[in-house]
């Protein structure tokens, strides 16, 4: 028996007469597509910039063309036609899911649930009438051979609603456990189920189509086989991730993953009899590859994942990878065959369209799915960022490619005369060569841009040689291990005169360590990787140490003991690589000659580059706020004149302040894009600190969601340790939950009083080091700053009227020193500190109404507000009452007009 293989039906006259079907069946894809690159651009200033890429690809484009091509080839297989009504209803039922999408896209980054809902329901609508329409179809075709393929169209259709509830359940903002149960179920019930299952049916035909072959005889009854299969597994992991039973979502990742190799059976014979010579084919080969690759990632993640809630953290990740190894791949791929086909014209001129989509292929090919390997690698954060633009531009070639092999076909379609494009080789080797060089010249450029990340950085100026020693010509290699704050083994024996050379391994999962030993030092070694550091010819006992801010106060120290060392030979002071001692916390090139340079005072007439605005954002409706901190490692203005490296939650002297009412929850991605491990741990929130507050390496991010369920100004900051440096590096800031019947004020401030220990008096970003941890350790500031900044207040004054009621909402971040606020010349008449009042409106504890206050007393971590009103015109200095801290640039200006 013969097996035919029906290719897709090309348009007639009438279907010429169509434009606008013809556009919606094309250019909305295209168009989720090319949203999606553009937030891929700009993803640094976009709201969950990460879920809307992901989104815009898979229920985006992917989800559209699954619709549309669905529809498409169930008519082609069925031998049924769609009248005008019926494309008009089509036409219809793309509009519905295309506005659904966008209803969702919006609604999830502003946290507007009510959009999400409606979103969700335009969605459902849409593709259970596409369901409906297909049932409708099947009932009026005759018998034919793959009814099994609009079968599995009608089950893939059932999953998209299923699916897409579940979306809308986590956009509400639910617990860790939850959260991560309801996304496995997400995943599995859109990914696997309404994209998995149209692919499967789609690809019976479809594959030995592409490869231009005949179709292998069993492909129709494996497909019969699968799919109930392929229904059962889908239905036990969507159950056992409701139930929270892993074993049972495990056996249907297991089930539905037998069903694809079952059917995935017959693909493998057109594979074999015709091989891959265009790159549609290719590239949807490369697609399957990487789905049943992510199949196994999740049946991993199940067995390995400590929590459900530890899977939401990973899942993400999961998402993004099947967004572009398959998704984006899958579309490509099938586009590249189906738009030049549908559009017709006779083969010379679908040759001549198809041409432009095979051009430069295996370049394409080899750079995304090379390139996306290389990326899911360990690799410095540079590297990352540069190999995957090389894969963003892989995947982005296919829109213009498209848009020139439309117009190809078109011309050839004017020109019966014109001779059909001369075919050429799909796999070449200069491509191959042009996509390795291109990879190649990718990972350069992120090692250029941070050699020391790459551990390429080298290991600093020569060692010094050792004097009253003679070299023996040995060298002594040791192997040592960084993990946690401490170096293994912490003590070298080296006979005197031999060459010591360390080779530095970090264990640690997530933070960034290096060495420092006899005047050379390592770069800062990423986690897993290795970098080897020379440190010349031993003569005396010495001591290494991590220049990582606070890693040596901790105890992150390396002994160097001689062996046979001469009598009376003294120990060698440790070196620093920059020349000067070691005896202070500094860290970067250049610390050790700076860190005793003498911070001269704040001089008033400074002018300052930039301030925080202290006016509390306003309260907005939504209970569900959605933000995004990125880990940044800036040089900033801690004081008029006066630069510091410092560490940040998006790129500001103190972290954004966040703004809520009880009940709210907050969901903070956290991506680390520094150099060093951080962490975040929200004050305002009550759990369990094992997941949330975890250390994230560079280049990774986590998902922090807590309900406040009490008021306050609660503190945040990087829980890593030593914990004392990352808080006085810049990495702290407030929430403010506001007490129920909070009356509203004339003016709302937040003021987060924190310490700033310098390292060299640097006036400019060019000059600006990093924290001197030893100051932190012996709790000796050269600033005491508001908001991040010395003396800001004085030269960017608060202005406010005679008779205004001004709220001061403060924080003492410390990291060691109290506050004491207050208002010279002003009275607090309200005062209200960690969950209660103490004041209010003149009324005190015991009921009398005349009471007064004049400071707001704060230990580390503790906030209020206070509230007053200025009786007549001037300039009232607000500080901090420990006066050496409002000396240090604790001091600000309120400036009352009439």
């Amino acid at each position: 028996m013969s097996a035919s293989t029906p290719t897709p039906t090309r348009p007639g006259p009438a279907a010429s007469a169509r434009p606008r079907t013809r556009r919606l069946r094309d250019q909305v894809a295209l168009g989720w597509l090319a949203a999606a690159v553009v937030i891929t651009v700009v993803h640094r200033w976009v709201p969950d910039a990460t879920w809307l890429m992901i989104h815009l690809v898979l229920l985006g484009a992917l989800t559209h063309s699954a619709l549309v091509w669905s529809e498409h080839f169930a008519h082609t297989l069925l031998r049924t036609l769609p009248d005008d009504a019926g494309r008009r209803r089509q036409d219809a039922r793309v509009l519905l899911m295309a506005a659904g999408g966008l209803a969702v896209f919006v609604g999830v980054p502003l946290a507007q649930w009510w959009l999400v809902v409606l979103g969700t329901v335009l969605v459902s609508v849409a593709v259970l009438w596409h369901a409906v329409h297909l049932v409708a179809v099947l009932r009026g075709a005759l018998p034919s051979r793959f009814r099994v393929v609009t079968h599995t169209y009608v089950a893939a259709s059932l999953f998209l609603p299923v699916g897409v509830g579940f979306g809308a359940a986590l956009a509400l903002g639910l617990p860790e456990e939850w959260h991560g149960r309801l996304l496995v179920a997400h995943l599995a019930s859109n990914l696997l189920g309404w994209v998995g299952l149209t692919v499967v049916g789609t690809l019976v035909t479809f594959w030995p189509t592409m490869l231009r072959t005949r179709m292998d005889d069993r492909a129709e009854r494996l497909a019969r086989q699968a799919l109930p299969i392929l229904v059962a597994g889908l239905v036990v992991l969507v159950a056992g991730a409701l139930l929270g039973w892993r074993p049972l979502a495990l056996a249907g990742v297991v089930g539905y993953a037998l069903g694809l190799l079952w059917w995935g059976r017959a693909l493998a014979r057109p594979l074999l009899a015709k091989g891959l010579h265009e790159f549609a084919p290719a590239s949807v080969l490369a697609a399957l590859v990487w789905g049943l690759a992510g199949i196994v990632w999740v049946a991993v993640l199940l067995v390995l994942a400590p929590s459900w809630g530890s899977l939401g953290d990973v899942f993400p990740l999961v998402g993004g990878v099947l967004a572009v190894g398959f998704a984006a791949q899958l579309l490509s791929g099938a586009l590249s065959y189906l738009i030049p086909s549908v559009m017709g014209g006779g083969p010379r001129v679908v040759r001549a369209g198809q041409a432009w989509f095979d051009r430069w292929g295996t370049v394409r090919l080899l750079v995304i799915n090379a390139g996306l390997m290389l990326w899911l690698m360990p690799a410095p954060s540079w590297v990352k960022v540069t190999v995957s633009t090389a894969v963003l531009a892989g995947l982005v070639a296919f829109l213009p490619l498209l848009v020139l092999g439309a117009r190809a076909s078109a011309r050839a379609r004017r020109d019966p005369d014109a001779v059909a494009p001369e075919a050429r080789p799909f796999w070449t080797g200069n491509q191959v060569v042009a996509a390795v060089a291109a990879l190649a010249l990718s990972v350069t450029a992120g090692v250029a841009v941070d050699p020391a990340a790459a551990g390429l950085a080298g290991s600093g100026p020569a060692a010094p040689a050792a004097s009253g020693v003679a070299p023996t010509g040995n060298t002594t290699r040791v192997e040592v291990t960084a993990h946690g704050m401490e170096f293994t083994p912490n003590r070298i024996e080296v006979p005197a005169g031999d060459r010591l050379v360390v080779v530095l391994t970090n264990t640690d999962p997530a933070m960034a360590h290096d060495l420092v030993l006899n005047g050379a030092r390592t770069p800062r070694v990423a986690p897993g990787a290795t970098a080897e550091l020379d440190a010349g010819i031993i003569g005396a006992d010495t001591q290494g140490w991590c220049s990582v801010a606070g890693h040596r106060q901790m105890g992150m120290v390396l002994d160097v003991v001689v062996l046979g060392a001469p009598t009376g030979a003294a120990a060698a002071p440790p070196a620093d690589p920059a020349g000067g001692h070691a005896g202070h916390g500094a860290s970067g090139a250049g610390a050790g000659t700076a860190a005793g340079a003498a911070i001269p005072p704040t001089n008033p007439a400074e002018t300052l580059g930039t301030f925080v605005d202290p006016v509390l954002p306003p309260l907005s409706d939504e209970t569900v706020r959605k933000v995004t901190f990125t880990v940044t490692e800036v040089p900033l203005e801690v004081a008029p004149g006066l630069w510091q490296t410092r560490w940040t939650f998006n790129g500001g002297s103190v972290g954004p302040v966040l703004h809520g009412r009880v009940g709210d929850v907050f969901e903070v991605t956290l991506v680390n894009d520094g150099t060093i491990g951080h962490s975040i741990d929200f004050h305002a929130g009550a759990l369990a600190p094992d997941r949330p507050m975890r250390t994230i390496a560079p280049g990774e991010s986590l998902v922090y969601r807590f309900t406040a369920t009490r008021a306050g100004i609660w503190m945040y900051h990087c829980s890593t340790m030593p914990m004392s440096s990352h808080i006085a590096a810049g990495m702290h800031g407030a929430v403010v939950i506001e007490p129920e019947g909070l009356p509203a004020v004339d003016h709302s401030y937040v003021l987060v009083q924190s310490e700033v220990f310098l390292a060299n008096a640097a006036t400019s970003a060019e000059q600006a080091l990093e924290l001197d941890a030893d100051k932190v350790v012996a709790e000796r500031p050269d600033r005491v700053v508001f908001n991040g900044i010395a003396n800001q207040y004085d030269l960017h004054p608060f202005t406010v009227r005679v008779g205004e009621r001004v709220r001061f909402w403060v924080l003492d971040a410390g990291p060691n020193r109290a506050s004491s606020f207050h208002i010279v010349g002003g009275q607090f008449d309200t005062s209200w500190t960690e969950g209660s009042y103490t004041l209010r409106r003149g009324e005190g504890a015991f009921g009398a109404t005349d009471g007064g206050a004049q400071v707001l007393p704060l230990l580390p971590a503790q906030g209020g507000f206070v509230e007053l009103t200025f009786p007549e015109p001037g300039h009232y200095p607000a500080v901090s009452h420990v006066m050496v801290d409002a000396e240090r640039g604790a001091h600000a200006v309120v400036e009352v007009s009439p």
